[in-house]
């Protein structure tokens, strides 16, 4: 489990990483990152979608559950105040524990680094 405060539960929380961070896909998830200032919030935090399209309710709570464990370590290296929201795909429900933990693990690497510019 992740602590409360790592936890994203309102919706708007949601809307604000997925309209206005940084999205990256790989293979099985894909990331929407937020860096906001510090002030906002004292920790990194996350939250996870999962939609039934991954597959019934059994699938998509084993999805969401190792999601959740591969991401509360990196939660730790994320500057305090962002949001990161991690969208499972469809692929995910087959995929190994290791394969969504390097999907997982790649898509947010890709997130940090900083925009070329055009």
């Amino acid at each position: 489990m992740l602590a409360a405060a790592q936890r994203l539960r309102r919706s708007a929380d949601f809307a604000a990483a997925i309209r206005g961070g940084r999205r990256v896909g790989r293979g099985t998830v894909v990331v929407h990152l937020l860096l906001e200032e510090p002030a906002q919030a004292p920790a990194a935090r996350a939250g996870f979608v999962v939609s039934k399209a991954v597959g019934n309710a059994v699938v998509r709570n084993k999805v969401r559950r190792r999601l959740r464990h591969l991401v509360r370590p990196l939660l730790g290296e994320l500057p305090a105040g962002s949001t990161l929201v991690v969208r499972a795909l469809p692929a995910a429900a087959d995929a190994s524990y290791a394969t969504l933990g390097t999907d997982l693990s790649a898509a947010l690497v890709a997130a940090r680094k900083p925009r070329r510019p055009r």
